[in-house]
């Protein structure tokens, strides 16, 4: 397998969770992740075009060659899922306008890819996300962490 560059994307509205890694003959490095935070007193379009923007501006600056996205699962608040589609549809809008390939996934399956066991908690997650990149401490916020554990599921899932 050729070196590739795989972004993780936790998506989101107020927080969306990235992280980058590399793979290279098999196995994973970190690269980068962190945060994109909208503002909870602007208007739902704002925080949309704000969360499109950020996404394009990674793009460039990361230069991913491929990217994986949670999928969504059920949400209690309807609101809440309503949001969160709309600010995945200016991601994956974002991926697509750049010829991007893009990769989706169940919580469930990023589990399983990280940890083996699809119903492992968020801790197990990130320790697993820490221990497989050779990090010294779990990635902060818990959406980078998130992020990077689908982009090591996705990594796992080329190799197959």
């Amino acid at each position: 397998m050729r070196d590739k560059k795989i972004l993780g994307i936790d998506p989101g509205f107020g927080i969306i969770g990235y992280g980058l890694v590399d793979v290279q003959n098999k196995a994973e490095s970190f690269v980068d992740c962190g945060v994109i935070r909208t503002d909870p007193k602007k208007p739902l379009s704002e925080r949309l075009l704000e969360i499109y923007e950020e996404i394009r501006g990674l793009i460039d600056s990361l230069k991913p060659d491929e990217v994986a996205i949670e999928e969504l699962y059920f949400f209690r608040n309807v609101t809440t899922a309503i949001f969160v589609g709309e600010a995945r549809g200016v991601i994956i809008l974002a991926f697509e306008q750049k010829k991007i390939p893009i990769y989706e996934y169940t919580p469930m399956e990023v589990k399983m890819a990280v940890t083996g066991y699809g119903k492992a908690t968020k801790r197990q997650v990130q320790e697993m996300v820490r221990i497989m990149l050779k990090m010294e401490n779990i990635p902060r916020p818990d959406d980078a962490a998130d992020a990077l554990a689908i982009a090591l599921c996705h990594a796992h899932q080329i190799r197959l």
